[in-house]
């Protein structure tokens, strides 16, 4: 049989996961993924997934690649593994690609949501899914603040404290601010990459321009101090979402 290469597109509540990244000390999306593909195909197969999402992160486009011998196609890799995982993890599409697809060094860019309800009451349904902050946030001030993302910039103060860069310049697409509703606020950036809790420090630094305690114009004084000391708070990992990755 001839090697074959698969892409998936994954689906995941990342609630009761300990993040993307297999590890030895608490469930992952992608050991489960590959304990499903062990079962199916009776081999020992490492997926390849776009990039990490922390705990506590949820997916509705990650994507992923794992090559293998075998005669399965694609239609009933998606169909056997959404009988085998949690009802937390769904693959949305399962396609064969060439070989040479790979599904993290491919990446051209990646759009992530924050979602955020403002409102004086917390939600009981979707409440795992969202940030509630009760203070009434000006909208216009944190679009404003969101302009200074655009570009290529160095993003160091909007970075995890210890994580391991070569550099830590990265290229913002686009960061929209819009209203869904009345009182559901979402956060949209897409990049060329991200640092680690780079979009939930930069969400937590956007917040507090919305209430006011920091000016629109701070933020890109911030990026050019390079210091996480003058950043906003880390927003929850729970409000954030993987929404697509590009190839």
């Amino acid at each position: 049989m001839a090697t074959k290469n698969f892409k998936l597109v994954i689906e995941y509540d990342g609630s009761a996961y300990c993040g993307w990244q297999r590890q030895p000390n608490g469930p992952t999306i992608q050991a489960r993924i590959e304990e499903a593909l062990e079962r199916m195909t009776r081999s020992d197969i490492k997926l390849i997934g776009s990039g990490r999402t922390d705990a506590g992160v949820h997916a509705l486009g990650q994507c992923a690649n794992f090559t293998c011998d075998t005669a399965i196609d694609a239609q009933a890799f998606r169909n056997g593994l959404n009988s085998l995982l949690p009802d937390d993890i769904v693959i949305r599409s399962c396609e064969e690609v060439h070989a040479g697809f790979h599904a993290r060094f491919d990446v051209q860019s990646k759009t992530y949501r924050y979602r955020i309800l403002n409102s004086p009451l917390p939600a009981a349904i979707g409440r795992q899914y969202q940030w509630w902050i009760r203070t009434p946030l000006d909208i216009a001030a944190m679009r404003e603040a969101a302009g200074h993302l655009i570009g290529e910039k160095d993003f160091k103060a909007f970075e995890a404290a210890g994580s391991p860069r070569a550099h830590t310049i990265r290229h913002v697409m686009r960061a929209e601010i819009r209203m869904e509703d009345e009182s559901h606020l979402l956060f949209e950036i897409r990049a060329q990459g991200f640092l680690r809790y780079m979009v939930r420090n930069i969400t937590g630094t956007l917040v507090q321009v919305g209430k006011g305690r920091m000016a629109p114009h701070e933020v890109a004084v911030i990026l050019d101090a390079r210091d996480r000391a003058q950043a906003g708070m880390t927003a929850p990992a729970h409000g954030l979402c993987l929404v697509e990755v590009f190839y």
